[in-house]
């Protein structure tokens, strides 16, 4: 079984991988939060760069994921990509956010089947790297995914990774597990599940529904429970010692990329991670009211030291 870190925006990027990396070992896959693709004949820049930098991915799989619905510009990144020696691209076909699909991008590009197809058949043709998927099932309507997967199964595609939401559920409401069930069977390529695996029991519960199930995306879960991965494959639960750890050297690469921003970042984790105590409210409020640097890190040691685990940490939204 393969486990990959999902592409988060504001919270997975190289700090928080290379940091959950040397805490609890590296996941099989990282993926990128998505990054916009620079203009032809131009590099990446800013955040992307930072992103990008092979120095800080080194010794993790990291894919990078691209968000956009201009072919030229795709295949421009991918070829970038190829120099920097990354050995796959990810299209997000995911993101639910109003303002991306409006635009015609990510889980929007779902909008338009005939586009999307014209657009991957020609970038899977003219990319120089792998060309993977990440998607969900269609904007409002389930039975919009038999058209969609169709598309998808004409195509040579490295993997296809299914969150089985439409873009109107955002992250609400139970996966439709039969859309990645029907994926399984019907393609030709690699699949993978992305969608609320938050413990040992909702892993048993996909296998033992879909056996065939090799590649696991973790997202808020693993957000809540660093350890997730480690449980899954039947290692021991989270520890408050590591917990600690993982929040002061997150904090640490946190405060050394962007100074005292560190405190808004860490509290966008600890939205996801209040819920691996046993008191989710309590935390939620002690973290809240800190402003300043000072605070925050007086509230945190208090969290630390004084709030105990939940017995099995869970992500509650």
């Amino acid at each position: 079984m393969l486990f990959s870190l999902a592409p988060m925006e504001g919270i997975t990027g190289h700090a928080f991988r290379q940091v959950h990396a040397a805490c609890f070992g590296a996941l099989d896959r990282y993926y990128t939060p998505f990054l916009t693709p620079p203009q032809v004949g131009s590099a990446f820049g800013g955040r992307a760069r930072k992103e990008l930098d092979p120095a800080a991915n080194r010794g993790l799989d990291v894919v990078p994921q691209l968000l956009t619905n201009d072919a030229d510009r795709f295949v421009w990144a991918a070829r970038l990509l190829a120099d920097m020696g990354y050995a796959e691209v990810n299209l997000n076909l995911g993101c639910p956010s109003g303002t991306v699909v409006a635009k015609g991008r990510g889980s929007g590009f779902l909008r338009d089947p005939d586009a999307l197809e014209a657009f991957l058949q020609d970038v899977c043709a003219r990319s120089p790297l792998p060309v993977s998927v990440k998607t969900r099932i269609g904007i409002a309507d389930d039975a919009e995914y038999g058209r969609i997967l169709g598309i998808y199964c004409r195509l040579p595609l490295k993997e296809l990774i299914v969150h089985p939401r439409v873009q109107k559920d955002r992250y609400q409401g139970k996966p439709r597990w039969e859309a990645y069930g029907e994926t399984l069977a019907r393609a030709p390529f690699p699949v993978a599940y992305n969608g609320d695996i938050c413990c040992r029991a909702d892993l048993d519960a996909l296998c033992a529904a879909y056996p065939q199930t090799r590649h696991v995306m973790l997202g808020r879960g693993i957000l809540t429970n660093p350890a997730l991965a480690r449980e899954l494959r039947g290692g021991g639960a989270l520890a408050a010692s590591e917990l600690a750890r993982f929040h002061d050297e997150l904090y640490g690469a946190y405060k050394a990329e962007i100074g005292g921003n560190a405190v808004f970042r860490m509290k966008e984790w600890w939205s996801y991670a209040k819920f691996a105590f046993a008191d989710s409210t309590a935390v939620h409020r002690a973290v809240r009211k800190a402003r300043t640097t000072a605070e925050y890190e007086a509230a945190a040691a208090r969290v630390l030291s004084a709030q105990p685990l939940a017995s099995s940490p869970r992500f509650e939204g």
